[in-house]
């Protein structure tokens, strides 16, 4: 494979796949499909179909070879290089990640393109990848780990902490080559290794992140237990170097797309293998939203209003959002509960009323639970709750 002129076809229009197709389509022709039409048609309006200001920047500045593609057949019958950035889940009935919609699009795209090099970007368990080449008898299937963060997506492509290709072939290392080409940073670290490393790098780089947050969450718990200034703790704490002043403010507990599912895929991989740790970060999480919610409840409110579902400011992402979590404990109280989320038109969720208009929201609520708080609840700062000490994510 030359590195030059390359066809390039992404599966999956997400944070992963979107990012990626905005940052290649700079230096090759790349071509993206997904399921969802209505992504498609946002990205032929020069709109990003997730949220991150930077991509819909280069979408509407930017000299772009980015085309979609209504069908998978068309999509990768000519791709030199294929890069699967479907969603992968972890299943709590069978203990472990569900990989069909990575299983079955490789399945699908082997039998229009054999020749392509197909790049797993989807997390996956580790060993997968070797078992993937062996149910397709095929060496031209590696793992590369992703490292971004929502709403920063294209950010963290071009300014990359580091780049992991889970393989040491030649066409491994051109792919490691067009990252770098495209990236805006001078000095990126980069590491090929096997398959199963990449896969097991992916997975311990989010659970030690989901430990950085339970530990200052508990550290948060702790002071508003004992009535202490949580702020001066972490910020004394932080002090020491080793420890850094950094992914330190507290929340309701970790969500979003990565880090509930990859701490309990790697939890079920050590399986027979001695640990207490990897177990106690999961704990931890379940016991920050019980602590939150009977916190909240001690307040005793009628009307509890919850300012927006997704997990972090400047997101849209809902998914496995801690608040969720929160809500579903409190649905017992006898308190009437609200939502305000205005990037939605239904008028209800999970069987509670949403309010679009905000100064309805704030006069109607008793107290206002914000994960994060924004600029807009300054107004109404008494009677808002919140664990965002540093006002930031």
């Amino acid at each position: 494979m030359n590195e030059r002129n390359l066809n390039i076809s992404i599966i999956g229009c997400g944070y992963v796949g979107m990012s990626l197709a905005t940052l290649l389509s700079q230096n090759h022709r790349v071509n993206i499909y997904d399921l969802d039409e209505k992504k498609l048609q946002k990205i032929n309006q020069k709109v990003s179909p997730i949220k991150d200001d930077l991509i819909d920047e280069y979408l509407n500045t930017k000299k772009l070879e980015l085309y979609t593609k209504y069908s998978l057949k068309e999509a990768v019958n000519d791709a030199d290089i294929i890069i699967i950035s479907t969603p992968t889940d972890y299943d709590e009935n069978k203990n472990f990640f569900n990989t069909d919609s990575v299983d079955e699009t490789i399945n699908h795209i082997l039998k229009i393109n054999n020749e392509a090099f197909i790049i797993i970007k989807s997390t996956i368990p580790e060993g997968h990848t070797e078992y993937l080449k062996t149910k397709f008898n095929t060496e031209n299937i590696i793992f590369s780990p992703e490292f971004l963060r929502e709403g920063n997506a294209l950010y963290d492509n071009l300014y990359p902490s580091r780049i992991i290709v889970g393989s040491k072939c030649q066409n491994a290392q051109i792919f490691a080559n067009m990252l770098k080409q495209a990236s805006l940073k001078s000095d990126i670290k980069v590491l090929l290794t096997s398959s199963r490393e990449a896969e097991s790098i992916k997975l311990f780089s989010n659970t030690y992140l989901a430990l950085r947050v339970a530990f200052f969450n508990e550290l948060d718990t702790y002071a508003l237990s004992k009535g202490l200034n949580s702020m001066d703790i972490i910020n004394g704490v932080s002090m020491d170097d080793r420890i850094g002043n950094y992914y330190n403010n507290p929340s309701f507990g970790y969500g979003g797309y990565c880090l509930p599912k990859d701490t309990k895929q790697l939890l079920a991989n050590f399986n027979a293998i001695p640990q207490d740790l990897i177990a106690s970060v999961v704990t931890s999480n379940i016991k920050r939203k019980k602590f939150i919610a009977d916190h909240i409840l001690e307040k005793k409110p009628r009307v509890i209003g919850f300012y927006r579902l997704a997990m972090k400011k400047d997101s849209d992402n809902s998914r496995y959002s801690s608040v969720l979590d929160v809500m579903d404990i409190v649905r017992e109280s006898k308190s009437e509960i609200i939502i305000y989320e205005p990037n939605t038109d239904e008028v209800s969720f999970n069987g509670f009323e949403i309010e679009n208009n905000i100064k309805s929201f704030k006069d109607r609520s008793d107290l206002i639970v914000a994960n994060r708080l924004d600029d807009e609840l300054i107004d109404v700062k008494v009677k808002v709750f919140s664990r965002d000490i540093f006002e930031e994510n």
